[in-house]
């Protein structure tokens, strides 16, 4: 019989007499087989500190908050090794939660939601590029990456789950990264360093090509999942998104969708390829108070129609976004680089 109050066993040939949890315990109590907690031992050093008078390795208490907080990460998509990492780090308080004091030395406080970041955003930061920029505009597109926080991937974990073409690990670490801090976050923290990555792999071996389109495709869906929770409009007129008349790329506008989704803005997005022709047909129908176009490479990025596009009453904005688009913008557009000033014109028509 076991004493009351004393670690069970779990079924390991040790004296009831001796202090701490054996691994069939510890596999238990965490729901983990036990061959899974031998692995993390030997691969990442987390496992039983101790050993007991009759010279058993036991886990401690210590021992079981660390497994708990990377079983913990885990379970919300970090790569092991990085999860044993962090929980070996932080040592995180009993029952494996921490508090808001608990973060590791290299880790930032988590920022506000959305446009209300706490961060002094830099010059450059959520510049509206992609994989197809060069790396030198790669690295300057994209913003220092912070640490990982708990339940988060860092960019380069996701960068490492992309690379392998962990797709449920991409998903779960995107749709955790929305949902905590909005999309404004995800885009500059997280999405565009991963695009940076990408190319410079691109541009250094010639490969990735297929690794770009699995994380496009997973954040795509990510982004929708996204929007379907977004709050219901309260602006009467919606927003028009759109990608140059020649322009294939629609990821950028994908995401300001959902970014306006969660600021309760209704949008419409005509997709990649949309004739002047056409949008200008649209807005006369929808009379949006705004009007974005994307163009990502210079070839499609020609100013001169968006002077043509017609006039409405109320007024509507047009909004020219992306690396694409040439000089002489006429002077009734406004042009926007980043992904937050993007955001801001858009939200400043509708006040």
């Amino acid at each position: 019989m076991r004493r009351e109050g004393q670690p069970e066993t779990g079924g390991d040939a040790v004296s009831e007499e001796e202090p701490g949890y054996g691994i069939g315990a510890v596999a238990r109590r965490l729901g983990v087989p036990a061959s899974t907690l031998r692995t993390w031992n030997l691969r990442y050093g987390i496992g039983p500190s101790r050993r007991s008078p009759g010279g058993h390795r036991r886990y401690d208490e210590a021992d079981l908050r660390r497994l708990q907080e990377m079983n913990r990460l885990v379970r919300s998509g970090m790569p092991p090794a990085d999860a044993a990492r962090l929980a070996l780090r932080q040592r995180p308080p009993a029952g494996g939660e921490r508090s808001t004091g608990d973060a590791g030395a290299g880790e930032q406080a988590a920022p506000p939601a959305g446009m209300a970041s706490g961060r002094p955003a830099r010059r450059d930061a959520g510049r509206l590029a992609g994989p197809a920029a060069p790396p030198e505009a790669a690295r300057e597109a994209a913003p220092e990456s912070p640490a990982a926080e708990p339940g988060l991937l860092s960019a380069a974990m996701l960068a490492r789950a992309v690379a392998a073409m962990d797709a449920p690990a991409v998903s779960v670490a995107l749709d955790a990264a929305l949902a905590a801090h909005g999309v404004l976050w995800t885009w500059e923290r997280l999405v565009l360093p991963v695009f940076a990555a990408i190319s410079r792999r691109q541009w250094e071996t010639g490969a990735g090509i297929d690794i770009e389109h699995l994380f496009s495709n997973r954040l795509q869906a990510a982004l929708v999942r996204f929007s379907a929770h977004a709050p219901a409009p309260v602006h009467p007129r919606p927003v028009l998104l759109a990608a140059a008349e020649e322009e294939q790329h629609t990821l950028a506008i994908q995401a300001l969708a959902a970014a306006l989704a969660g600021l309760a803005v209704e949008t419409r997005v005509l997709g990649a390829r949309t004739p002047y022709s056409a949008l200008a047909d649209a807005m006369r129908r929808v009379g949006p108070a705004a009007v974005f176009v994307w163009s990502q490479t210079p070839a499609t990025g020609e100013p001169a129609p968006l002077g043509g596009l017609p006039g409405l009453r109320p007024a509507c904005r047009v909004i020219a976004g992306g690396p694409g688009w040439g000089e002489d913008m006429p002077t009734e557009v406004v042009r926007v680089t980043t992904f937050r000033d993007a955001i801001s014109a858009v939200m400043t028509t509708l006040r």
